[in-house]
């Protein structure tokens, strides 16, 4: 006799009120082996999750497995003056937020044995501390990941989703179509089953296509109006002059009726900006542009034009400056009646509420789509191509070795930073497609342990994308064009968009290696890589107006975005002190004008009474005075 199938098909799915009511059903179907899945961000079933997580906590015959991706937490202070920093301000942008009871528990070191937590993606930098997760992590390309969990044996999915009676299929999986889709899909064919568990969220966008569904792919619907929460919103970040060196030249790579792809993150907002700058005021991008340092091999035609044709978005991850590019008249170019094709989104409150806010029509020319269709060429690949034409993927790195690899989702040591993501599937793309080029972006150097160090290194022990893959390198100094080159003349080209403070130590060791000629000198043209030269070219864009801190809108209140910049500076002076010495000499006097005294009262600080307290604002009105 066969066992009864997990997925009950009827017209409509069993409605239940409580996450413990839905934890309970599930665990009737499944029995006590559990392999769950959640999506990527946003889109996991929060109260789910943690009704079936609660369960195996109390019953140790549970096996629970949890298979997902990017889980998202609120942000946790390590000291006393980030956390009167971020208490309020993590209060206010995610108030009733639930979190995950599995990530506090791996956060802790008290995840129980009968349950294991399996991520192919972690948000940047969480999890390097904890050597569970880390020793749980599975390596994975974006695509295989669906493939992942079929193999895992997926029995449940609980996903978040929007909900609207007056549609025809009223269930939309919103910001996660990225693997439910073919997982449904799957299941339809006989080759998964699995209890599909949706958590409605009133605040989800309801996105149509293929994004929609009909009822009866659920089997439990969780709808509990009670219990409402805000949707996780991530905070826009400042986009620095560094930042806004790099989306220039990056905007000056992208060609009119062509298609694009930009990852999350204060360099693709500064893309963002620089492509609206070069639509809306030319003449000034293109006097901004050339006062830059190119690199040797910058194009021999830039891209300056106006965006005539306009563009075509296809990007794993919807962000929110593709909205303003939509609004700009730079994206514009229709493919399937889309503008722009993406497998999922996350970012803040204000991207939630335009794509609410947005007509039926405005909103059906975002495409969702599983993430297979857009990171892939296979499947429908003859119409990809014709789409797909003069395509730019523009991704970030944290480092790049001398002879071309990128460094984007580890250390040396093995421990993971983030994820391989869908970092590798476009760079195949940009080989695989004619006039294609991926773009590896990266900040020169980085501070760490009071240090500057470049990112620009001879070899590192991890690589996300290997040196054969090599293709387009932006620092804040220039283009590197390595495709098809020899490894001398990749080295050079590294070289010349290095900042000048590591160039020679680069060039000895690529000499000591043999790999460039030992009478190479580095042309006088990159010998002023300096972040003072490029402030200097860059201020007076940003006193005008041209290039704002925050492009696209800001989160932080007036006495907030105050103590950003003086809490980044006491940041990097924790570990000199010699700069802790200088902040103290300068905080023994008042605050300096009402800004500042404003900054110190939301942080507690304007009347202190412990000495603790009369050191720390003697620090922070140091810092505030401090440019």
């Amino acid at each position: 006799m066969s066992a009864p199938k997990l997925h009950d098909i009827r017209a409509a799915p069993l409605r239940l009120a409580s996450p413990q009511e839905v934890a309970r059903a599930i665990l009737a179907r499944t029995g006590k082996q559990i392999v769950l899945a959640m999506p990527l961000g946003l889109g996991k079933a929060n109260l789910i999750a943690n009704a079936l997580y609660d369960l195996a906590v109390t019953d140790p015959t549970i096996s629970l497995r949890i298979f997902t991706a990017l889980t998202l937490e609120k942000p946790r202070a390590k000291s006393d003056l980030e956390s009167r920093f971020l208490t309020p301000f993590a209060e206010r942008l995610f108030g009733a937020y639930p979190g995950l009871h599995y990530a506090r528990d791996l956060h802790a070191g008290c995840l129980p044995a009968n349950v294991e937590v399996n991520e192919f993606f972690f948000q940047a930098g969480s999890w390097l501390a904890t050597p569970l997760a880390q020793q749980s992590y599975i390596s994975a390309n974006y695509t295989h990941a669906g493939d992942y969990v079929l193999e895992a044996g997926v029995n449940v999915v609980a996903q978040l989703v929007a909900h609207d009676d007056t549609q025809d299929r009223p269930v939309s999986v919103s910001c996660n179509p990225d693997l439910i889709l073919d997982l449904l899909k799957a299941r339809a064919a006989g080759e998964a089953d699995f209890v599909m568990a949706a958590e409605i969220h009133p605040d989800l966008p309801f996105m149509g296509g293929e994004a929609a569904i009909a009822l009866n792919n659920l089997d439990i619907l969780l709808d509990a109006p009670e219990q409402r929460y805000p949707l996780f919103s991530v905070p826009k970040e400042a986009v620095s002059l560094t930042d806004y060196a790099i989306g220039l030249h990056a905007a000056r790579l992208v060609a009119d009726g062509g298609t694009l792809q930009i990852g999350i993150g204060s360099i693709g907002d500064a893309i963002g900006k620089a492509l609206i700058l070069r639509q809306q005021k030319n003449d000034e991008f293109q006097a901004i542009s050339k006062g830059l340092p190119m690199g040797p091999a910058w194009p021999a035609t830039p891209e300056t034009g106006l965006f005539e044709q306009g563009l075509y978005g296809a990007s794993e991850m919807l962000v929110e400056c593709f909205l303003d590019l939509i609004d700009a008249g730079v994206i514009k170019r229709r493919v399937d009646g889309a503008l722009i094709h993406a497998g999922f989104f996350l970012g803040s409150e204000q991207l939630y509420k335009r794509l609410r806010d947005m007509t039926p029509e405005a909103r059906n020319a975002i495409g969702m789509k599983p993430i297979v269709f857009i990171n892939d060429l296979y499947g429908g690949e003859e119409a990809k191509r014709q789409a797909r034409i003069k395509a730019r993927f523009l991704n970030n790195a944290m480092m790049v070795t001398l002879l071309g690899a990128a460094v984007s989702d580890g250390l040396a040591d093995g421990r993971v930073v983030s994820g391989v993501g869908g970092q590798y599937n476009f760079v195949a793309q940009a080989f695989a497609l004619k006039d294609a080029r991926s773009v590896i972006m990266l900040r020169a150097t980085r501070d760490a342990g009071g240090k500057t160090q470049s990112n620009i290194v001879w070899n590192y022990g991890h690589t996300t994308i290997p040196r054969h893959l090599r293709d387009v390198v932006i620092t804040e100094y220039g283009v590197a064009d390595l495709r098809g080159k020899k490894d001398s003349a990749v080295i050079a080209a590294l070289l010349a968009i290095t900042d000048s403070r590591f160039q020679e130590k680069l060039l000895k060791e690529a000499k000591a290696a043999g790999k460039i000629d030992r009478d190479y000198v580095i042309p006088p043209e990159a010998r002023n890589n300096t972040p003072r030269r490029l402030k200097s070219t860059l201020t007076p864009a940003r006193e005008q107006g041209l290039l704002p801190a925050y492009p696209f809108g800001c989160d932080f209140t007036a006495e907030e975005l105050t103590l950003v910049p003086a809490l980044t500076r006491l940041k990097a002076a924790a570990s000199a002190p010699w700069q802790i010495l200088t902040l103290l000499l300068k905080g023994d006097s008042a605050p300096g004008n009402s800004r500042e005294a404003a900054a110190l009262k939301r942080m507690g600080l304007a009347t202190p009474k412990t000495l603790k307290e009369r050191f720390t604002a003697r620090l922070l009105r140091g810092a505030l005075k401090s440019r």
